[in-house]
């Protein structure tokens, strides 16, 4: 069967010669069709593998102790958050917003949140001459008006989750991990295809004990990877949804807000801005039964020029990290729009919970430390097979 066969002055390929051979050459063709197909998947899950593979262990080492991000920052920090009665009388958030830019004078407001359990408003604000991206980050008790202890989180578990997020890179780090994340579910989906010829000579599981350590490494590699995958997989893909944060939010603001701009010539100044008061209370009318989570001052990410971001959530595990903003108009204090968060936005809210397993209490959390130390086993398991393939002697 060495000569090429032609049907119509066309060469077939394998696949076409099939139809005119004989059982014993079709079984021939097919192998040799899927020796190279098998090829090809090793050369994908190889050089997928081996690229991110470093980055890949940073992340899940960096990943492991964030998982107990809360419970290591309430060991770590100990007392330093307990501040505040949460039924005494507050003061408004006009008043609130006025202390804090007393404070730092010639910066504007960015952004305002609540704490959950304390009395405290923490007021971002920043310089508009200043660098971009440097912002004040003030937490004030709303009962006395007095600077309150910031709980930002321990020194070492901030820089844990900035390796983690950016490697201090910024968005072109962010990009490059979410690259690395996107090799990982390469990576993964070859090895399953890999893993369906390999398990068809021997039982689902089997670790050869006996053999030598390179051949249990593989086995061990093998089984972890399959019994892990769907996990790896919603983790990876929500890491990359997650190092795509800026530009979705950008995408956003562009698109689905953009049209609440057009009637606008110029931004709202600060002098020009009414009541943060009224305009949180306006949201709230137009969004009943939330939680108010944080507020976004006009000329920011999380807004436009000329509106009032006010964003509630959920009071569910899951739905808490569901927001939705009502759009009040900067300069008059009326409602302009709910706006209803777009699939994306969604997509990404979700992702972070997604990714750390922090919505389903400690039992979830331990679970995911778990796969967590599995799917570092599987790393570092595939660069020693990597790396005692070339040690082995022709």
């Amino acid at each position: 069967m060495g000569r090429r066969r032609r049907l119509s002055g066309v060469e077939l390929s394998d696949a076409g010669r099939a139809a005119h051979l004989s059982p014993v050459d079709l079984r021939g063709v097919l192998s040799r069709m899927k020796t190279r197909t098998i090829r090809a998947w090793s050369w994908v899950h190889k050089w997928s593998s081996l690229v991110s593979t470093l980055f890949l262990l940073m992340l899940c080492l960096t990943g492991l102790p964030l998982v107990f991000t809360h419970e290591l920052d309430e060991l770590l920090l100990g007392d330093q958050a307990a501040t505040g009665d949460m039924a005494a009388p507050r003061l408004s958030l006009d008043r609130v917003l006025a202390i804090a830019l007393e404070r730092k004078p010639g910066e504007v407001p960015a952004f305002m949140s609540f704490d959950e359990d304390r009395p405290v408003v923490n007021v971002t604000s920043v310089d508009p001459a200043g660098p971009a991206g440097r912002y004040s980050f003030q937490p004030i008790d709303q009962t006395t008006g007095a600077a309150a202890p910031p709980v930002a989180g321990h020194p070492v578990m901030e820089f844990l989750l900035q390796l983690h997020t950016d490697m201090f890179l910024g968005l072109p780090g962010m990009l490059f991990l979410g690259a690395m994340g996107l090799l990982l579910v390469v990576a993964v989906v070859s090895g399953v295809v890999l893993y369906a010829p390999f398990m068809r000579r021997l039982p689902f599981g089997t670790v050869r004990v006996k053999k030598a350590a390179r051949t249990r490494w593989l086995d061990y590699h093998n089984l972890l990877g399959v019994v892990t995958v769907g996990w790896v997989l919603v983790v990876g893909v929500t890491g990359v949804v997650n190092t795509l944060a800026t530009p979705i939010l950008a995408y956003w603001k562009e698109t689905a807000l953009k049209e609440l701009t057009a009637a606008y010539d110029h931004p709202a100044p600060v002098g020009e801005r009414s009541s943060l008061d009224a305009a949180v209370a306006r949201a709230r009318q137009a969004l009943p039964g939330m939680q108010l989570q944080f507020v976004a001052f006009p000329g920011t990410d999380y807004s436009t020029d000329h509106h009032y971001a006010v964003f509630f959530h959920g009071d569910t595990p899951l739905t808490t990290h569901l927001t939705t903003p009502a759009l009040i108009d900067a300069r008059t204090g009326q409602l302009a729009a709910v706006a209803e968060t777009p699939w994306y936005v969604k997509t990404l809210s979700l992702s972070q919970p997604l990714h750390f397993g922090d919505y389903g209490g400690m039992a979830l959390k331990i679970l995911w430390a778990l796969l967590d130390l599995a799917t570092i086993v599987i790393l570092g398991s595939g660069l020693y097979l990597w790396l005692a393939k070339r040690r082995k002697p022709a």
